[in-house]
């Protein structure tokens, strides 16, 4: 039951992750489920990940909730155990995760920091110690 509820409060990133299944698999890409999360990569995904992430550049890999997009395998396979503390983020903040993760970008930028890299998501994420 508690497992539902989690899924159920990150919905709302998800649905947007589930967008990209039907861009990958006509595409080439890739989709597999790996400990109840969706992983999607290749294809287009891959052109997404490299070009249209204006906030902070390019990307290996992004999570959408209770899905994780990827360029390929092996970015999978390498962001797994960072993608996972986003996905439990979602889990944690739920609907409120896109919008907090946008504050905390530009909050970066204003206080002249990098915006993925300060982004205090970012450094949980990376088992950095927030201040």
């Amino acid at each position: 039951m508690k497992r539902l509820f989690f899924y159920a409060w990150a919905s709302p990133a998800t649905v947007l992750g589930l967008l990209f299944i039907p861009v990958a698999s006509l595409s080439g890409g890739k989709v597999q489920v790996v400990d109840g999360v969706i992983e999607i990569c290749g294809g287009l995904v891959t052109r997404f990940l490299q070009d249209g992430m204006f906030l902070i550049g390019s990307a290996g890999a992004m999570t959408l909730g209770h899905v994780v997009l990827g360029q390929d395998e092996p970015c999978l396979v390498s962001s797994r155990v960072h993608e996972r503390v986003h996905v439990a983020q979602y889990e944690r903040w739920g609907p409120l995760m896109i919008p907090l993760y946008l504050v905390f970008c530009l909050s970066a930028r204003l206080r002249g920091g990098h915006a993925y890299w300060d982004n205090r998501f970012e450094r949980e994420a990376f088992g950095k110690k927030l201040t």
